[in-house]
């Protein structure tokens, strides 16, 4: 079943958090999600548990912008996130490395 509202996909990832995918990982991944239904989130990776919170994070590790479109387009799978970067719907600022592993850790 798509999902069809940010907050609920939001409210979803500790729900699927895959955390064989997150050994050795601490990160925070920052979503600035724009347009309707838009708003910040912070994810906090560590220690092989998540953590998701509304709001900014002080000290993100990858912040990654988006229209609420784009985000549920990726999380439902219509969308290719390395597609939406490239042609500038997505941004991404700090270590983008990590926005490839986000995939693997939430199983949407």
């Amino acid at each position: 079943m798509a999902l069809t509202d940010v907050k609920e996909v939001f409210k979803k990832m500790p729900e699927v958090f895959n955390p064989n995918a997150a050994k050795g990982l601490s990160a925070v991944f920052q979503y600035v999600i724009t347009g309707d239904n838009g708003g910040n989130w912070n994810v906090v990776v560590k220690d092989g548990s998540c953590q998701v919170n509304e709001g900014n994070h002080a000290s993100p590790s990858v912040t990654l912008t988006m229209s609420g479109d784009t985000w549920l387009g990726i999380v439902n799978k219509q969308t290719n996130g390395m597609q939406a970067f490239m042609t500038g719907k997505l941004k991404a600022s700090g270590d983008i490395m990590l926005a490839q592993r986000i995939e693997q850790l939430f199983p949407l």
